[in-house]
C-alpha cells in the first residue's frame, strides 16, 4: 500500500491545473516513481549540489541551532516513523522539540526577509512529521553555512569549462570562494526559524489526497501487470 514520504507531501498536495482531475502532474510523477521503486527494487538517484551541501553541513546546522535557538539541546534523529499513510525521518526529534533544518546554497537563497515559510512543501513536511511523532509544535530552520571546499572547487571547474579556459582565472576563484564563505555575516543572522503548529484539518486533507493517490497507484499497478503478461 502506498505511503507518502513527508518530504513528498508537497508534491501530492499540489493542485491539478485541470478541473477534471484531482492529482497534479507532480503528484502523478511521484506515484510513478514510487511504484517503479516498489515493483522493481530500483531507486532514482537524487543528486544536486544543493542536496550534497545540505547533507554535508547538517551537523554544523544542528550545532548552530544549539548555539542560537532558545530551546533544549538538540541532536540528530535517525529513527524512521510511519503510520497508515505516511513515513518520515525528522532531522531533530527530542522530547520537546521537532526541527527540520535546511541549509541554503548561498546568501541569495537564504530567507533573510521572509516572514512566512518560503516553500509550502516544507510546511506540509512539518505537518507530516508532527502527525507521525505526536508533536503539536515544530520549527523550520534555515542555516547559512560555508559551502564545503570541494563543492566550491566543482563550481570553479564548471565555470572555467564554460569559459573554455585552460589556465585558472584568479577572478573566477575569488568570486566563488568569496560567495560561498559567510564568516563576514553576523552569526545570529545566519539562522532563520519559522514556527509551525499542528493543524488537524491539514491532516484530514492528507488522508483524502493519499486515498486518491492510492487509486491512481492501483491503476498503474494493473497496467504494469497487464504489460508484463502480454510481453511474457
Amino acid at each position: 500500500m502506498l505511503k507518502v514520504r513527508c518530504s513528498s507531501l508537497g508534491a501530492i498536495m499540489t493542485n491539478s491545473r485541470s478541473k477534471k482531475e484531482v492529482l497534479s502532474q507532480s503528484a502523478k510523477g511521484y506515484i510513478k516513481q514510487y511504484i517503479l521503486e516498489k515493483k522493481f527494487g530500483k531507486y532514482k538517484e537524487i543528486k544536486s549540489k544543493y542536496f550534497d551541501k545540505g547533507n554535508e553541513v547538517e551537523a554544523e546546522g544542528i550545532a548552530l541551532c544549539n548555539e542560537l535557538l532558545d530551546i533544549d539541546f538538540v541532536y540528530k534523529n535517525h529513527e524512521k516513523f510511519s503510520n497508515d499513510y505516511i513515513t518520515g525521518i525528522p532531522d531533530v526529534n527530542t522530547d520537546k522539540t521537532l526541527l527540520d533544518i535546511k541549509s541554503s546554497w548561498d546568501i541569495f537563497t537564504f530567507p533573510f526577509f521572509d516572514e512566512k515559510i518560503p516553500k509550502k512543501g516544507y510546511y506540509y513536511q512539518l505537518q507530516g512529521y508532527m502527525w507521525l511523532t505526536g508533536k503539536t509544535e515544530s520549527m523550520l530552520v534555515y542555516c547559512l553555512l560555508n559551502t564545503p571546499q570541494h563543492l566550491v572547487e566543482d563550481e570553479i571547474r564548471k565555470e572555467h569549462w564554460k569559459l573554455n579556459a585552460i589556465d585558472e582565472i584568479p577572478e573566477v576563484r575569488e568570486f566563488f570562494e568569496t560567495n560561498h564563505n559567510f564568516d563576514n555575516v553576523e552569526k545570529k543572522l545566519r539562522l532563520k526559524s519559522f514556527k509551525v503548529k499542528y493543524d488537524p484539518d491539514i491532516i484530514e486533507e492528507f488522508k483524502q489526497r493519499i486515498e486518491v493517490c492510492r487509486e491512481y497507484y492501483n491503476e498503474l499497478d494493473k497496467l504494469l501487470t497487464i504489460e508484463q503478461v502480454q510481453n511474457a
